[in-house]
């Protein structure tokens, strides 16, 4: 099974129930997970967000957490560096994308070593998908 760089939008629904579950679950049979180092805090923030609009509940979201941590010890971690953040300053330059997508998409072209062709980035967010698209990566929506 093959490596793919996995948006923490496209995490999200491994954790809690969603509809793009079957989706995600379907790619997670498939590939892999690469995923950027602080994909964890956003996962945790999306995870609270769920709880505190009442979309899930407080046994829920320890659910949620439990099945996070599963995921954690089976998936892979491009590491924060300067070369980086270099890298996420110019792709906000270039995109229309937020702070915390520039980082994704900057550590998935880490991981390629600035070469995507081929390769898959899975998202939820339609703006970051065009973008790693754009760069050569595989974009599979969830």
């Amino acid at each position: 099974m093959e490596y793919a760089f996995w948006d923490s939008s496209a995490l999200v629904p491994l954790c809690v129930e969603q509809d793009a579950t079957p989706e995600a679950e379907a790619l997670a049979e498939k590939y892999k997970m690469m995923v950027w180092w602080a994909a964890p805090v956003e996962i945790r923030s999306a995870l609270a967000r769920l709880l505190r609009m009442g979309q899930i509940s407080s046994k829920g979201h320890i659910e949620a957490q439990l099945a996070l941590e599963g995921l954690r010890a089976a998936w892979r971690e491009v590491a924060p560096g300067p070369a980086l953040r270099e890298q996420a300053e110019r792709l906000i330059e270039r995109f229309s994308i937020r702070a915390a997508d520039a980082l994704q998409l900057a550590a998935a072209l880490a991981w390629r070593l600035g070469r995507p062709q081929g390769r898959v980035f899975i998202s939820g967010d339609l703006q970051l998908l065009d973008a790693a698209r754009e760069l050569g990566f595989t974009g599979m929506e969830i």
